[in-house]
């Protein structure tokens, strides 16, 4: 039977703590080295920038902050305040959880057309998702001569509680999402863009449930200060992950003609290029003049066809017309 709470088995628990969080940080510097194109896009504003993106940007370079600091506070051997340093990477980590849930719920809200019914009460969960995140500052550290930062203690109530928030909250903004997708009453098109907007966020929940159950299962078991924390940079991690990957999949998302998702269960499209569809979730304009559509669509300057010309071939001599849109024609509008 092992003795978790004894001084043997801390340091060897720690030991592993530290080579952890190092292969966490590799692999989270290799995701966002990967992925920096999409960042550089928008500062040489290649794409135009729109509010949600704010939840990307901040989860995405918070967990980056954040590793980097417990690296420093786990390879550092000149004094340093360690309780502050701990105090600021738990922080800015626990932010992470609450970023990638809001990318989430955003796209719910997007999916339902803003509905207040939904909004009001998505928001209200968020507040209270962040009430318990910013108490979430749980642990003791301190700094040990020769060693470094050391985890004295961890309170993990508080803690518990945030990631069992977590669960509950990624749950109903998925169940939301699949009701309106798959059983909404008033019909939808199942277009490549609803089937990646499901898909992705389905994927999304699973990978988020299972990380944040091992890590409050490790929390609620309590063996000692180290293992008590062990998994909960890598459930921050692997959501922050798979919420940054969704967000830029649907901001890039291009189908290979228009396509509209609307809860009426109305369908229309044209014959475009593929280069510049967009996804977006707004009015639409169609024969001159704008109409309310809900749900998820493509936005794209329209034109009236006579009827029997709407299965003509386009002609290639009317590239940049209104009849052949060129792709900056396009609105994008990622939300």
């Amino acid at each position: 039977m092992v003795n978790w709470d004894s001084q043997e088995e801390i340091e060897k628990d720690a030991l592993v703590f530290t080579k952890f969080m190092h292969a966490i940080l590799g692999l989270y510097v290799w995701e966002w080295f990967t992925s920096l194109g999409f960042d550089w896009d928008f500062i040489r504003g290649k794409r135009k920038f729109r509010w949600p993106l704010i939840f990307y940007f901040a989860g995405r370079y918070c967990l980056l902050i954040a590793l980097i600091g417990i690296a420093i506070a786990l390879d550092t051997t000149s004094p340093v305040n360690c309780q502050a340093l701990y105090t600021f990477n738990q922080l800015t980590g626990q932010s992470t959880i609450g970023f990638a849930s809001m990318n989430l719920a955003i796209r719910t809200m997007a999916v339902w057309s803003q509905k207040r019914y939904i909004v009001i009460p998505l928001v209200i969960v968020i507040l209270g998702h962040w009430s318990l995140i910013l108490q979430g500052i749980q642990l003791t550290a301190t700094f040990v001569p020769g060693q470094g930062c050391a985890i004295i203690s961890t309170k993990t109530t508080i803690l518990s509680a945030t990631f069992i928030y977590t669960m509950v909250f990624d749950l109903l903004v998925t169940v939301l999402t699949a009701y309106k997708l798959l059983f909404d009453t008033r019909g939808v098109q199942r277009t490549s863009l609803v089937n990646m907007i499901w898909g992705d966020g389905l994927i999304y929940f699973l990978i988020a449930i299972v990380s944040n159950a091992v890590a409050t299962a490790f929390m609620l078991l309590n063996l000692n200060p180290v293992m008590s924390i062990l998994f909960n940079v890598p459930s921050a991690t692997a959501s922050t992950i798979v919420a940054c990957r969704v967000v830029r999949r649907l901001t890039t998302f291009s189908p290979s003609g228009a396509e509209v998702f609307s809860s009426s269960g109305q369908h229309s499209g044209a014959r475009f290029p593929a280069g510049g569809n967009r996804p977006v979730m707004s009015a639409v304009s169609v024969g001159g003049r704008r109409t309310k559509t809900e749900g998820v669509h493509v936005q794209m300057e329209t034109f009236t066809i006579a009827e029997g010309e709407s299965d003509r071939e386009l002609d290639s001599s009317t590239k940049g017309s209104p009849l052949n849109p060129l792709p900056e024609d396009i609105e994008a509008q990622r939300y």
